[in-house]
């Protein structure tokens, strides 16, 4: 997904897709040692996408961080 659609979802929803995610990553690095993975690319793509989501979750807390640091 591209990154502007998880900037549009709540807190909330960004977690839960960053859990499921991660479960999914699980799954697949699971398939590869068992040599039934299929298309090896599926995980350079949800590595990427927690990449996202990590890094829209450390922006938007750095963005409340300042917010509160201007209101003190």
């Amino acid at each position: 997904m591209k990154a502007q659609h998880y900037r549009e979802m709540s807190p909330d929803e960004i977690e839960s897709k960053l859990e499921e995610l991660q479960r999914h990553l699980f799954d697949l690095r699971s398939q590869a040692v068992t040599e039934k993975l299929e298309n090896s690319k599926a995980i350079t793509n949800v590595r990427r996408d927690i990449a996202r989501i990590k890094t829209i979750l450390r922006e938007d807390s750095k963005k409340l961080a300042a917010e509160s640091a201007e209101k003190k």
